[in-house]
Parts: C-alpha cells; sequence; structure tokens
C-alpha cells in the first residue's frame, strides 16, 4: 500500500503505501523522518527504458486463495483472499522474544548523543536495542534498531513512562519524532511521557536493506502513464523482475526477517529496553497494523494505544486487496482537489469546473512526455507531486499554484514541488527496499501477470489516477524469491484494554473501511471519526475535537465510548502571496519557520 508521508505518504511523515511517497506523521508538515521513497523507483519506468518482451514469462503458480468478504474493488476470482491459516512462528518464535525481551530489560538502553547525521537537537538523547535477527534462533544473529529519546517535560510524580510512535511506510523512522515534544499539540501528553521514537529493522541504521543502486533508484525522469501500453507493460514487467532479484542478491539473508511479525516482536523487545512493563504507543498509517498484530501477540503488554488512520487489517486484504481499494480511494480523494481548485478559478486559472481542472492536468501531462521540466520532471515526477493532495489538504494550494504556473510558462514552482522532500537517494531507496519488502514477505501475492493487468486494467477505467503506479510499487512481489507470511488474524485477546482508532471518512491512504473493520474486531476499541475530511494523519493537526479525545486518552486511559465524531477540519484556503520568485514551496503549516508554528501544527 503506498502510505505516505510521514510523511503517509507513509501523514506528513512520508510513504510508499506503503507506497507512495507520503507518510502520516503526528502532524506538522515536518518529515518526522526521511522520506521512504515515492512511487518512482522501482515502480516507474524511466522514460528511456525498453523493457524485454516478457509475455511468455509472466504466469507464475498462483497461490491458493480462498474465499473472503467482498472488497469495494472487484478482482479476479482467483485473488479472493489468503486462507486464514496459523501465521508464520509459533512456539520457538514466542520463546525467542521472551528471551530477547528479558535480556533487554536487564542491559536497558545506553543513551548518549546522537549521532550527527541523525540532525537531532542536544536534548534529544540515541541508544540502540539489541533484537535477533530470528525469534526462532534467539541466541544467533542479532541486529541493533537505533532508538531516540526525550524525556517528559513535567514533574516527576505526573509522569507515565515512554510513549513510542511509529508512523508507518512500512519504511519510515521516527528517530525525529522527540522534536514533536516541543510543538503546542503535543505539550501536554510530551508533560506526560518521553516521546521515544526508532527505525524498525531494515530502516536508517538500523541493518539497512537495499534493492537496488539509489543512483538508479533516484534517476528522472520518469514516465506514468494513466492507461499504458503493451510495451509500456512489458517493461514494466522486467523492471519488477530485477528489482526483486536485487532485493534478494543486495540484501541477502536479512531479507526473509524484515516483516510485520518481527516488527511487532522487536516492538515488545523495545517496550522491555524502556523499563515499561506495558507498552504505551501510537502508531499511524502502517503502523496501526503492526500496532494491532502486537496488541493480538501481546494483549497484556498493552497500556494505551492509539491507531491513527486504520490499515484495514483483514487477512483477505494483507496486502493486494488494501492496495486496490486505496486506489480507489485516491480517486475520489482527487476528485475532492479539482473540486476546490475550480471553486478558486479567479486564484489559479485552471478551470471553473473540475473537468476543467482535469483538463488542465492533463495539459501538462501532455507537454511533459514531450518535454520534461528542467530536464528532470516528467510524468512520473508529476504524478509523486500531484498524489500529495491525496494526502494532506496542506498541499492543495501549493499544487494548484504550481500547476497553474506552469502552464503560463513558468516551470519553477514545479519542479520545486516534485523535488525529493530528502534529497538523500540513499534513504529513499532504503526506504522502498523495506516497504517491498514487509509487503512481499508478509502475504501471498498473485503470481500471474494476467491476474494483475485483469484486475488494474478494469480498475483504472473508475480510478485511473493512481492505479497503474500502486501496480508499479508492488509488483516485484509477484516475482518474490522467498517464501512469504501467513496474514494474522488481528482480535482481541484477554487482557487488551480499550484502545482508541482515529480516521478521517475520505482518507485515500487508509480507506475509513479499514478503520470500521479493526473497530469490529476490537470490541473494547473506540473509532473517532473526522467527519467530510481526508488528511491522512490525524493527531497533532489542526482539530481540537481529535487532540482532545487523544489527550483524554493518553493522560487518563478515558475514551469517548464506542464511537465519537468530529466536526471537519476547515477547508484550505489560497495563500494570499503567490510563490517566490526562487520558485521555492513556502512552508506548510506548522512547519518551524511558518506562521503557525508556535500554534498547532497544521499537518499530519
Amino acid at each position: 500500500m503506498r502510505a505516505a508521508a510521514l510523511y503517509g505518504i507513509l501523514g506528513p511523515l512520508s510513504l510508499s503505501l506503503a507506497m507512495t511517497g507520503l507518510l502520516a506523521t503526528p502532524a506538522t508538515g515536518r518529515p518526522l523522518a526521511t522520506p521512504p521513497a515515492t512511487p518512482t523507483a522501482p515502480a516507474r519506468l524511466l522514460t528511456s527504458a525498453a523493457g524485454p518482451p516478457a509475455a511468455t514469462a509472466l504466469a507464475a503458480a498462483a497461490p491458493a486463495w480462498s474465499a473472503a468478504p467482498a472488497s469495494a474493488v472487484p478482482v479476479s476470482p482467483a485473488l479472493a483472499s489468503p486462507g486464514l491459516a496459523t501465521p508464520r512462528g509459533g512456539a520457538a518464535e514466542a520463546r525467542g522474544v521472551t528471551a530477547a525481551a528479558r535480556k533487554a530489560a536487564a542491559r536497558g538502553i545506553a543513551f548518549g548523543s546522537c549521532p550527527r547525521s541523525e540532525e537531532l537537537s542536544s536534548d534529544v538523547r540515541c541508544g540502540t536495542v539489541s533484537v535477533p535477527l530470528d525469534y526462532a534462533r534467539p541466541h544467533g544473529k542479532h541486529i541493533r534498531l537505533t532508538v531516540s529519546r526525550v524525556r517528559a517535560s513535567g514533574p516527576e510524580a505526573r509522569r507515565q513512562g515512554a510513549l513510542v510512535y511509529n508512523p508507518g511506510g512500512p519504511g519510515a523512522s521516527s528517530m525525529t519524532f522527540p522534536a514533536y515534544a516541543a510543538e503546542g499539540a503535543f505539550r501536554k501528553t510530551a508533560a506526560a511521557y518521553d516521546f521515544v521514537g526508532y527505525a524498525p529493522r531494515g530502516v536508517g541504521r538500523s541493518a539497512p536493506v537495499s534493492c537496488q543502486r539509489p543512483a538508479d533508484f533516484a534517476e528522472t525522469p520518469t514516465s506514468s502513464p494513466q492507461h499504458p501500453s503493451a510495451e509500456f507493460k512489458r517493461a514494466l514487467v522486467a523492471r519488477a523482475r530485477a528489482y526483486a532479484r536485487g532485493c534478494a542478491r543486495r540484501t541477502g539473508a536479512v531479507l526473509r526477517h524484515i516483516t510485520t511479525l518481527n516488527n511487532a516482536r522487536d516492538l515488545d523487545v523495545l517496550r522491555a529496553a524502556l523499563g515499561e512493563k506495558r507498552l504505551t504507543f501510537v502508531g499511524a498509517s502502517y503502523g496501526t497494523y503492526y500496532g494491532a498484530v502486537y496488541a493480538t501477540l501481546f494483549p497484556r503488554h498493552v497500556r494505551r494505544m492509539v491507531f491513527d488512520s486504520v490499515v484495514n487489517p483483514g487477512p483477505w486484504q494483507i496486502w493486494y486487496r488494501n492496495n486496490l481499494d486505496q486506489s480507489l480511494a485516491f480517486e475520489r480523494r482527487w476528485a475532492d482537489w479539482r473540486r476546490w481548485t475550480a471553486r478558486h478559478h479567479a486564484v489559479y486559472h485552471l478551470g471553473t469546473t473540475p473537468a476543467r481542472v482535469l483538463a488542465a492536468y492533463r495539459k501538462a501531462t501532455h507537454r511533459l512526455a514531450r518535454k520534461p521540466a528542467g530536464g528532470h520532471v516528467g510524468t512520473g515526477e508529476l504524478q509523486d507531486a500531484f498524489v500529495r493532495v491525496g494526502y494532506n489538504d496542506a498541499y492543495w494550494d501549493a499544487a494548484a499554484r504550481a500547476l497553474a504556473a506552469y502552464l503560463r510558462g513558468d516551470s519553477r514552482p514545479l519542479i520545486a514541488l516534485a523535488a525529493s522532500e530528502s534529497g538523500d537517494a540513499k534513504a529513499a531507496e532504503n526506504g522502498n527496499a523495506v516497504y517491498t519488502a514487509v509487503e512481499c514477505n508478509d502475504a501471498p501475492w498473485p503470481r500471474a501477470w494476467a491476474s494483475w493487468d485483469r484486475d488494474n486494467t478494469a480498475l483504472a477505467r473508475r480510478a485511473p489516477f493512481e492505479t497503474w503506479d500502486n501496480v508499479a510499487m508492488n509488483l516485484p512481489c509477484a516475482y518474490w524469491p522467498l517464501e512469504h507470511d501467513t496474514p494474522m488474524d488481528v482480535t482481541a485477546r484477554p487482557g487488551l484494554p480499550p484502545v482508541l482508532l482515529l480516521a478521517a471518512e475520505r482518507d485515500a491512504a487508509t480507506p475509513y473501511a479499514g478503520a470500521k473493520e479493526l473497530w469490529r474486531r476490537l470490541p473494547g476499541a473506540s473509532l473517532v471519526t473526522e467527519r467530510k475530511s481526508g488528511t491522512h494523519g490525524l493527531w497533532g493537526g489542526p482539530n481540537d475535537c481529535v487532540n482532545r479525545k487523544v489527550d483524554t486518552y493518553l493522560l487518563t486511559g478515558r475514551t469517548p465510548g464506542r464511537t465519537a465524531y468530529c466536526a471537519p477540519r476547515a477547508a484550505p484556503e489560497p495563500r494570499p502571496a503567490p510563490v517566490p520568485e526562487s520558485g521555492k514551496q513556502p512552508a506548510l503549516p506548522g512547519a518551524p519557520g511558518s506562521p503557525e508554528a508556535t500554534g498547532v501544527p497544521g499537518m499530519p
């Protein structure tokens, strides 16, 4: 699944869906971590790429799929759902977690100065925690996960321990999460809790994985047709095969162990290393899924959990169906942006109707296909830039201004909008590699290209905006060289306390049906819904109703009942000033240096 900027994509802390490039982050518009990758590189094809014919090599044996509940998106009968077998890992792994957690509790974490590469302030301290690569062999090879922490700011008597955050991805790090303790929306919580971030296995300095040379991953311009030709599809398949082989070749034996189940197990070892008997955790986007898996595996180790922008945990959804549903949801959110832009025609001059705004976007697409802007922004980069409007409405004004300026002959704002948020090709490639490894290892995928082609060709007739980009992001899983897990049947088990779910009705990255599915599976859960909104990642954003409910829950343990609703956030307004002559985009609401930075952060 494409996830967005922690960015949430991965909310603005960002992803890939995992998926494309924006992740969910506690809300300031400032990345919590280096973005894991836009849907560009293995997904998109360089405009010069010409893949070899692949028709004869497209059909591997399909996995057994069993009947599953109806999805919002019809899929081929063969793709119903993986059987609900026991997930990989039983007694041996359970004993391994117990042994590793016991050892971690005894050792603790030796926090000290953070490496300069983390770019953290001096009050944030860093350390590492050792976890088994393979929990079935807890005394075998270990890897180290990097951890960051800032101490609670309130009096000792009111402190409640550590609050661990994960922004999603897969492939995102929350090492910069402690920096949010000083932001207005988080101060009450930060007075009571140590804010703890970490890089999950495979991410950043935590035993990083790789599938491709970073320079190749970051190569531009790329092409992103909404209705690809047969030739483009053959090249897509060839690149997906090559990328899957590259993952195995560049990462080796570690690759098999980059999974959701191991992320959940690592979280329990981290809990023990922090000296916590029970875990207090906030997960956004993909973080909600492995948080839910953790709650299923370790219900008595849970103290409080907030799941922000909820991935559908149904075993039949992981991950192929979730990606289909996500593509459909992005189409709806893309239409929201076009309607908003049309209402502000007097500002942007892109058209008085959504259809005319779409025509303007297609005009830019055709122009970029002929001549990439600045030599680097092709149709793939345009798509990467505009998919952000589906993640967060704080991007709406910047996107409309950039498109308008480009069509008037000034490409600088579009080039700036399309630029990598981190500028770090190595980090982007690493994030994408982790995303791919987790999703491919977690669950069975269709192995026959004919199934992918049939399902997504049909879907693209209804939802062309994101469908084939999501295919490109995930197609390596069709050719994955390793054995996959079986998704866990997430459920409430004895000892699990009430948890809090946050969801926006029009969220594209994690459609609202996912929150309702997890709510159904956890009878003690409380679901807080932001009406008529679609920003991915709610905690810390401009909706005071949502933030009050999270504060109350984290500080007292009280939930607002089985369901609660918050009025929608205010619609974005066009900025009064045009994009600067430099082409540099103005700071997003809530980002350091913006007018709102001293108040409530403006985006997740």
